[in-house]
């Protein structure tokens, strides 16, 4: 496990700043255009009803979810919002994530079912930290512009999340934390990211190689991923998959124009 964790470490540094001004732009164009793409949207596998919870990233609150969630439930899911206001780290989910540990179990014994986690950014990191806690209740993980590999510091928002949450980076239990995301999760999990990510570095934003992980490249900014028609494309093709008959993403036909064989 530690030789998969190297490979994938890296010394990626973070996202130039010119990608980094640009990502408001960007950002609204991918969110305008939903409008147009809908109706193909929609044309998207239907879901089977089971839940999905939904993690905002680093600042963020529910609303910026709020796509994504109205999208899934018209495709015939169960979306959840996470219900902890802002994200702002452990001063949102606690120090070992027991309050996203509580709002799993909620809704799990709410619908019986496994759920389903989609987390953006830094959401996406607590996504994979749930699957490792409960397994026993986590259908599978996708994860939007994560920062699941390499350093804190190969992001353009690691002072900012000292500031906000006042955990510094060698704090010893963020880099437990850091050092756990590094294996793949015990669930199936999918990354989504993006070579034009501003925020996070894309190299450290995909899954090591591994049985059940997979990783899709789209084209957008980082702060447009939840909005971005390739992702939520991609979001339901990976929750339409059985529950144990998870595979990796097919870019077969129009499909390999728009999602480009990154690998792993």
């Amino acid at each position: 496990m530690a030789s998969i964790a190297a490979d994938h470490m890296g010394s990626a540094k973070s996202p130039s700043l010119l990608l980094a001004f640009t990502e408001f732009p960007r950002a609204m164009f991918e969110i305008g255009s939903l409008p147009w793409l809908a109706p193909f949207l929609l044309q998207a596998p239907k879901g089977d009803g089971h839940p999905v919870l939904l993690l905002p990233g680093f600042m963020a609150g529910e609303g910026t979810m709020k796509p994504l969630f109205r999208y899934l439930k018209r495709l015939g899911y169960d979306p959840y919002q996470w219900e902890l206001g802002r994200n702002l780290g452990p001063r949102a989910v606690g120090l070992d994530g027991e309050k996203m540990i509580d709002r799993l179990e909620a809704i799990y014994e709410k619908t019986g079912r496994k759920v389903s986690i989609v987390g953006w950014s830094l959401g996406g990191s607590f996504a994979r930290q749930l699957s490792r806690r409960r397994p026993d209740l986590v259908r599978q993980v996708i994860s939007l512009g994560s920062p699941i590999t390499g350093t804190p510091k190969s992001t353009n928002a690691w002072r900012a999340y000292q500031w906000v949450t006042g955990q510094k980076m060698n704090d010893p239990k963020l880099k437990e934390q850091v050092s756990e995301g590094h294996a793949p999760p015990p669930v199936p999990a999918t990354a989504i990211f993006s070579r034009n990510d501003g925020i996070v570095a894309w190299q450290n934003s995909r899954e090591p190689k591994a049985a059940t992980t997979d990783n899709i490249e789209v084209r957008g900014s980082h702060c447009g991923l939840g909005a971005n028609p390739a992702v939520m494309w991609a979001i339901a093709d990976r929750l339409a998959l059985p529950e144990d008959g998870w595979k990796p993403f097919e870019r077969t036909g129009a499909r390999s124009l728009v999602y480009p064989s990154s690998g792993h």
